[in-house]
């Protein structure tokens, strides 16, 4: 019969592999795996291009990323660079944003399903936080939140909603953010909640939220727009 700690033993070996079968970006197997877009294979990421017709622009991008954006009507501006952008990053398991603030400007309530966050403040204060899921008292759905200054870094967790907002009325606001997948994803609550197509049902979210249907009809009328480019 097997011993207790051999029993021990072939359960972590196994939660190790589960770990890694189930990490959200495929690792690689060789030096690269640059992207390509024009195969009919279907993968989770994107097929290798042939190694001998890769080149340095596979990994290049002119992103002006040092150039301001223009915000949208909640404020923010975020430019994404990812495998989508950079065919270089397939099975890498990064990306980054530039997240331009307008004052008192916010990147609203989001997840990014498939990735960890670190922001770095550039220029100007944010208020930043995220919330913890619905897990037992006493850190059900807390929020855990930092005013940041230029220079100052802050880590949301993968999964977890969380959002930026510049508080300063006069001046704006500039971070970069690097994100552990090629393709992070990204839900912004509101829009997916009162923007979605078709929309959810006023019944559904008005028990939801506990408010009036006619409130959730009101929410659902707007125009839910995205911050993210």
């Amino acid at each position: 019969m097997a011993t207790s700690s051999s029993i021990l033993l072939l359960a972590a070996l196994l939660a190790l592999v589960s770990w890694q079968a189930i990490a959200s970006d495929p690792g690689p197997l060789q030096d690269f795996c640059v992207a390509d877009m024009h195969s009919p294979v279907s993968v989770n990421g994107f097929v290798c291009k042939n190694p001998m017709e890769v080149n340095a622009d596979d990994f290049f991008k002119a992103a002006n990323l040092d150039k301001p954006r223009v915000t949208n009507k909640v404020g923010s501006n975020v430019t994404l660079i990812n495998v989508m952008q950079i065919a270089g990053l397939n099975t890498l398991g990064i990306s980054i944003a530039r997240i331009d603030y307008a004052p008192l400007g916010q990147n609203p309530p989001h997840t990014h399903p498939r990735a960890t966050e670190i922001l770095t403040v550039l220029e100007g204060t944010l208020y930043v936080g995220f919330v913890t899921s619905n897990q037992p008292a006493p850190n059900r759905n807390k929020l855990l939140s930092k005013v940041l200054n230029k220079g100052d870094v802050f880590v949301f967790p993968v999964g977890l909603i969380h959002f930026q907002f510049n508080p300063n009325p006069h001046q704006p606001a500039v971070a970069i953010a690097a994100l552990s997948s090629q393709n992070p994803g990204a839900i912004t609550i509101a829009n997916a909640v009162f923007g979605s197509d078709p929309p959810i049902s006023d019944d559904v979210l008005a028990k939801a939220f506990q408010v009036e249907k006619n409130t959730i009809d009101y929410l659902q009328a707007q125009f839910w727009e995205n911050n993210h480019n």
